[in-house]
């Protein structure tokens, strides 16, 4: 799987607001923007997304902009890829057997299948949380 810049920028976006998440302060788009070196036009469509999939709020008024719907610890990589990126799949075959006419006697079929679970496994166990903690 290639992660395109929607899941990168997405979850440096995202990094940014579970950054101010204790000081329930909404970021302003811009500020977003600038501080992770996201194009401004980019990323409001990814916001929209975000919103869209309730993983990020939005704030109106002179001091608005955005927040995380819930806190760091409760979001995952996963679900800010899901969200932007449309899933985690490596191949069609694995979601639409009908795709190809080899898929129920395939030899690399149990290969695909135990990465996109362990892909899964990986990005659903990393939290904002953790981003912010570097991993420890």
């Amino acid at each position: 799987m290639k992660l395109s810049t929607r899941g990168r920028y997405g979850i440096h976006a995202m990094y940014e607001l579970a950054l101010a998440y204790e000081s329930q302060e909404p970021r302003p788009l811009k500020v977003i923007a600038e501080r992770q070196g996201i194009p401004e036009a980019y990323l409001e469509q990814l916001i929209a997304v975000l919103r869209r999939d309730d993983l990020v709020k939005s704030v109106r008024g002179a001091q608005g902009g955005y927040m995380l719907s819930r806190e760091p610890g409760k979001i995952t990589v996963g679900d800010v890829l899901r969200s932007l990126e449309g899933g985690m799949g490596l191949l069609e075959c694995l979601d639409e057997e009908e795709t190809c006419g080899k898929s129920c006697n395939c030899p690399s079929r149990i290969i695909w299948l135990r990465v996109r679970d362990g892909l899964n496994q990986i990005v659903d166990g990393i939290t904002l949380e953790d981003m912010l903690k570097g991993g420890e």
